[in-house]
């Protein structure tokens, strides 16, 4: 298959003029426009059109009432169509903290989804929110399931979901954590997230091995002017990525332009964290076996604590576009900073030879008018 005629953001998120090939459902080549040989391929004209590298979400409990912890092929089925229909190409089904028994049902679940696939946004991994958190920072978390980090617990998890986990969450400051991040930290990505650790502790964690922040700012310590706390700890530490949730309810709109320019373009993950409310009307609702209240799209426990999101990627990129940050932090920050969060950079979140066939094609105004999954043309 051939894109011509469009606008590609390339490899250094700048945008140029050129043709795509498409082969096996990877991209072949990126040419000059008009060079490719057509005979024989499928041939698609983006004239006027802008071919951007498909959404990475590595942070979703999900979408259209469906949630990873459902454990159902029809669950993971309807997250995976929702997504791309909102420009998503690769996703990560995140877990609450939950039983063991629990854990291992979903990510038997989310293994075997992947393995047969999906007809949406594809499995790329499992996001585990929890359950080694602190108990004071647990948010929407439930309490009788927070427990301290257990190595064992994690590397049996990660057998029986055929290695798919990709990012792990912790409490730096809680017992045993030391010993967690160094074991864990060459498998997958540990990342900071429910926790009361000070400046202090959050270096330290960073130094154990901790290269990623969820969700910033929400549920952890905050910047001050005499107790940085966590949040200061990734302002003040270059090598940290940081999760941001852009809906503009849960980080008010000039906190993120602040933040973003603090980040700066490699840095920032913008992530949805939604429940299964995303796309859905106003009501009650469940997260992690807790009831969730959605009034005016916005999601609440019952103790009127903020909960998960019901925002998705593409709404993010349009509102941060309306926030001021520059366009080519939001399409590195929607791409391919998830993509390098979880450690899948070398297979998608920018349009490189060699790389998945993953786009979605803009026009103008940024209304999605295609999306293409492995090469396939998604409807």
């Amino acid at each position: 298959m051939i894109l011509k005629n469009g606008r590609v953001v390339n490899r250094d998120f700048d945008i140029i003029d050129a043709d795509l090939l498409v082969t096996g459902g990877r991209i072949e080549k990126i040419a000059i426009p008009g060079s490719l040989c057509e005979d024989g391929q499928e041939v698609v004209d983006c004239k006027g059109l802008l071919i951007h590298p498909g959404f990475v979400d590595s942070h979703i409990h999900g979408c259209n009432g469906a949630d990873t912890g459902d454990a159902t092929p029809e669950a993971l089925e309807t997250m995976s169509r929702y997504l791309a229909r909102h420009g998503v190409t690769s996703f990560c089904p995140s877990s609450m903290t939950v039983s063991n028994a629990s854990l291992k049902t979903i990510f038997t679940n989310v293994r075997k989804c992947a393995e047969k696939g999906l007809s949406g946004a594809r499995i790329v991994g499992i996001n585990m929110e929890g359950p080694y958190i602190c108990m004071a920072r647990k948010g929407a978390q439930a309490a009788e399931n927070v427990r301290k980090p257990d190595i064992d617990e994690i590397t049996e998890l990660n057998e029986i979901s055929g290695g798919l986990i990709r990012m792990v969450d912790i409490a730096p400051e809680v017992e045993g954590s030391d010993e967690f991040i160094k074991a864990i930290s060459p498998i997958c990505t540990v990342s900071l997230a429910h926790s009361n650790a000070t400046y202090e502790q959050t270096i330290h964690a960073f130094e154990m091995g901790i290269t990623h922040v969820t969700h910033l700012f929400n549920q952890m310590t905050g910047l001050t002017h005499r107790a940085p706390g966590a949040v200061g700890a990734v302002f003040d530490t270059p090598s940290i990525r940081a999760e941001l949730i852009c809906d503009g309810f849960h980080i008010h709109p000039v906190v993120l332009r602040i933040a973003f320019r603090l980040l700066g373009e490699d840095r920032s993950v913008v992530v949805s964290d939604s429940l299964k409310a995303a796309g859905c009307p106003d009501g009650t609702y469940d997260l992690g076996g807790q009831p969730v209240y959605v009034r005016d799209g916005h999601a609440y426990m019952p103790d009127g604590a903020i909960a998960a999101s019901t925002a998705n990627i593409y709404v993010e990129f349009m509102n941060l576009r309306e926030y001021g940050v520059p366009l080519r932090q939001i399409m590195k920050s929607t791409t391919i900073n998830p993509a390098r969060g979880i450690r899948a950079d070398h297979d998608i979140g920018s349009i490189e030879e060699g790389k998945r066939a993953d786009f979605v094609v803009f026009d103008d105004d940024f209304n999605i008018k295609k999306v293409f999954i492995g090469g396939k043309l998604f409807s």
